[in-house]
Parts: structure tokens; sequence; C-alpha cells
């Protein structure tokens, strides 16, 4: 009885492994018997991996591959200027990086673009000037609505984002929304940012490719008395730190600022809030001098830095 037995378990294992390999056969259109089965299940893999496959965006030819936006510092922009060929000041640090880059690259691998807005700073000494708050928020629309158009029209495009000194708070705090996830584009957009001389600057958020600071930003610093700065500087909110630390876009963040510039560098200790508040306004002589000072980033000048780093970002392109 049991040879019987055996011998039916036999066949019947033999049954299901010649049944289990002819399946394989008939579906392995690569296999020895490739083609002689059926191969609709082929056909259904293949147009579902089809239509699985995320479609990449089209966009006009005439897009480039990279936009870089300079946002310039406090009297070196203008509300009319032309953001393709900014004439607002023949001396704005900006064109010591945009200018370089332009001759550099031809419009098909970077689109330079400058910010054109209002750049003034309202104070007890220049009351006919627009105000801190307003003049951010002005140029902060402007840019991100230029963010959006070219996102729009050319999806695939990678943006470098810059800035120095009050246009470096403008592109800090609209990086630190893109990172944070309410942007007015994704952080994969984004290849990389540098604020210069950023007023909401903090040790250890984003990248310090110089030497190392002991100071942070005025924004953060003048917090707690931002009503008694208001005095000296009507309209500058003193905002404090950022909320998001750039959140996605803290890899690709790059933060410089020299020693003792009293705008990205400041004490952190309130001190004398009007004397403070002052120092904003006149500034120093360091946060002038960032296109010739090699003390911030060893070896190099701030505008060289910039210019070498966007270069191998639109050279991998």
């Amino acid at each position: 009885m049991r040879k019987p037995l055996t011998i039916i378990a036999v066949i019947i294992v033999i049954l299901v492994i010649g049944g289990g390999a002819a399946q394989y056969l008939m579906r392995n259109d690569s296999g020895p018997l490739g083609g002689l089965g059926d191969d609709k299940s082929d056909q259904t893999e293949e147009t579902e991996a089809t239509e699985a496959a995320p479609e990449v965006p089209s966009q006009p030819e005439w897009c480039p591959a990279y936009e870089f936006i300079s946002a310039p510092g406090t009297w070196e922009s203008a509300p009319d200027d032309e953001p393709l060929n900014p004439q607002a000041n023949s001396r704005s640090f900006m064109l010591s990086i945009t200018n370089p880059l332009k001759e550099t690259f031809t419009e098909d691998q970077v689109r330079v673009w400058t910010l054109p807005y209002t750049a003034q700073f309202k104070s007890v000494q220049s009351q006919q000037e627009m105000s801190y708050d307003d003049s951010r928020n002005e140029g902060r629309a402007k840019l991100e609505a230029e963010l959006q158009w070219l996102h729009g029209e050319c999806p695939q495009t990678q943006f470098i984002l810059a800035g120095f000194s009050q246009g470096a708070v403008i592109v800090g705090d609209i990086a630190d929304e893109i990172g944070g996830g309410t942007g007015v584009i994704p952080a994969e957009s984004v290849a990389g940012v540098v604020a210069i001389a950023d007023g909401r600057r903090e040790n250890g958020v984003g990248i310090n490719p110089g030497v190392d600071l002991g100071g942070i930003g005025a924004e953060i610093a003048l917090q707690p008395v931002t009503g008694l700065v208001q005095l000296v500087v009507p309209g500058a909110s003193m905002r404090g730190a950022r909320p998001n630390d750039f959140g996605a876009l803290a890899d690709r963040t790059y933060q410089i600022c020299a020693p003792s510039d009293s705008i990205c560098d400041a004490p952190h200790n309130i001190g004398n809030a009007a004397e403070r508040a002052l120092e904003l306004i006149d500034a120093n002589g360091i946060h002038a001098i960032y296109a010739s000072n090699d003390n911030v980033i060893p070896g190099t000048t701030t505008n060289q830095w910039v210019v070498g780093w966007a270069s191998d970002i639109i050279n991998q392109g």
C-alpha cells in the first residue's frame, strides 16, 4: 500500500513542479520557450509600468536650465529697474556676482534676473524713504511673482537664489518657506541659496563656508526691543529667527557673514537699543567691503566664492 501512495505523491509533486515551470516559461519571453506562450501578462505589466512612470513636464525651448535670482541690498536697486539689465546702482555689490555669470554662460544655461524693488530703509535721518518692512515686503512679493511665473512656464528650470543685506533677508525668508513646504515653488526646484550679510542669520542654520562667528543677525538680537528700535527706524520690525531653519533646503543654503558685521554678526546682548538701531542704518565699514574682504572666507572674497559656487551648479546641469 505504501508503494502506490509514494508513486502517487511523486506524480503530484512532478505535476506541481511541471505546472509551475510551464507557467514561468509561458510568462518569461526571454526564456528558452519565450514567445511560444501567451504574452498578455507581459503586455499588461509593461502597460502598468508605463502608466506608473512619472511624466517629465515639458517646457518651451527658450527656457533656461537655471535662473540665477539676485536680490541687491539697501539702496542698490529701484522698483523700475530692468531685471535683465539692472542700472539702478552701478556699484551694487551683487553686480560683482551677476556680471561674471553673464559673461561666462549662455542664456540657455542661465537666466540672470535681478530683483527690482525700492530697497530703502526709513529712519529718523531719512523720513522720506520707504520703511524697511514695506521695502522688504515689496521685494519679496516681486521675487515670489518671478518664481511663480517662470516655474509655471518652465517647470524643469532650477533656481539659484542669492541676496545681499536687505536682499539676503528677502531671499532667506523665501527659502525658509520653500524649505518648510509652504513656498511658492517646490523645494526640488531650488538648486541652491546664498544669503550674504543676512539680518536673520543664526549659527548652525544653513551652511557657513567661512570663518566661525559668535554673533547673530540683528533682527534676532534686537527682537526683544523691537518697539524701541522703531523709535529710531520706524517701520523696521525685528522679527527674530525664521521658523523652519530652511527645512528641505538646509543642505544647500549658505550663510555668509563677515566677522563683526553689525547686520549679521551682532552681539547677543541687547546693550544700548538706540545705538544698535543706528548701526542698522549706518551698518559699518565691514558691511561695505564684501567684494574685497578676504577675512570672510579664507583664500577668497565673498563675490568670488559665490561666482565659483554658482558656476559649479550650472556646469553640473
